[in-house]
């Protein structure tokens, strides 16, 4: 196919049996009535605003925003005129409505949060559930995210992750919430504010261990950090240079090691073996024993039976 005779919105086609009809240029440029837009909008840098995001806040009738005083400076940058009104945590239910009534009348809208995509730890999650079951079209117009972001350039394993968002504020159900992850073998990917990284890295060190971890600070922005080392060391860092405690925080930490994991079930498997064979219920049958424990760990059934047959034969009297 020659230059000239290129079409002007070119799609990849993966094979000859992907019959979806090809997205139209009008599609790109305007926007359908009544269509609520899920927009992500850039996490620092300016420059990473898509055409079609810039293209689609222009023409949507009215923009929800986060903060409306910190979208006014991104939209007035990219000289876009259109309406805003806020959707935060504080008004979003009462907003929704307002916003699938004007929805239902045939108004577009785009959703927008302060950075990157919204609901990722954004408001916006009770509009789009509330337009979906309106029956809304909704488009999604992909973009910047700090997670992802910060995760294609950590170097920890990316097949397989979860994203927990922001900690809980106060320590005590931090480390509650921490202590439910400590088994988890997927890369972590948390938020965290700057007020709270150390003590939040603190309680990550007493549960997690002193894991590898990264923390992405101030993500595309000037002052972009990416630093990986162990929970401690990064903890001695920021301790040594208070500006490393500034900005907006991703921290990546590395999934729990399986062999170790097997290890720990395995010797907490033999302990409750013990304490049912020998120490509170020597009566107890050792099929009765074995199933107990498998139904406590997350050990085979056979493994549990191995244990218990050295454990019975160790404590048998004929045998001492």
């Amino acid at each position: 196919m020659s230059k000239r005779s290129k079409p002007d919105n070119p799609e990849i086609v993966n094979s000859e049996s992907d019959k979806r009809e090809p997205v139209t240029p009008g599609v790109l440029s305007g926007v359908l009535p009544g269509a609520l837009y899920i927009v992500a909008t850039p996490i620092g840098n300016l420059s990473d605003i898509s055409d079609r995001a810039r293209s689609t806040l222009a023409a949507v009738d009215l923009i929800a925003a986060e903060d409306t005083r910190h979208s006014a400076k991104l939209l007035h940058h990219f000289s876009i005129e259109t309406p805003i009104i806020s959707l935060h945590d504080f008004n979003e239910a009462e907003r929704s409505r307002m916003l699938i009534s004007k929805l239902s009348g045939g108004e577009s809208i785009a959703l927008i949060s302060d950075a990157g995509t919204p609901l990722i730890s954004d408001p916006g999650y009770l509009l789009v559930k509330q337009a979906r079951h309106a029956g809304v079209t909704i488009v999604p117009i992909p973009g910047p995210c700090a997670a992802m972001t910060a995760l294609s350039a950590a170097g920890l394993a990316t097949d397989r992750f979860v994203f927990e968002g922001f900690p809980p504020s106060k320590s005590g159900a931090r480390l509650t919430s921490f202590r439910k992850l400590c088994t988890e073998t997927r890369t972590i990917i948390f938020y965290e504010s700057s007020h709270r990284i150390l003590p939040s890295l603190t309680d990550m060190l007493a549960i997690f261990g002193d894991r590898e971890a990264v923390i992405a600070r101030e993500m595309t922005k000037r002052f972009e950090t990416i630093r990986s080392d162990s929970l401690s060391g990064l903890i001695q860092r920021i301790k040594q240079d208070e500006k490393q405690k500034l900005g907006e925080f991703v921290v990546i930490l590395a999934g729990a090691d399986l062999k170790m994991l097997e290890t720990i079930e395995s010797k907490r498997a033999e302990h409750l073996l013990h304490k049912f064979l020998v120490e509170i219920s020597p009566g107890l049958s050792l099929s009765q024993a074995v199933a107990l424990v498998v139904e406590l760990t997350n050990m085979k059934k056979n493994q549990v039976y191995d244990m218990a047959l050295k454990i019975h034969k160790a404590n048998r009297p004929g045998d001492k």
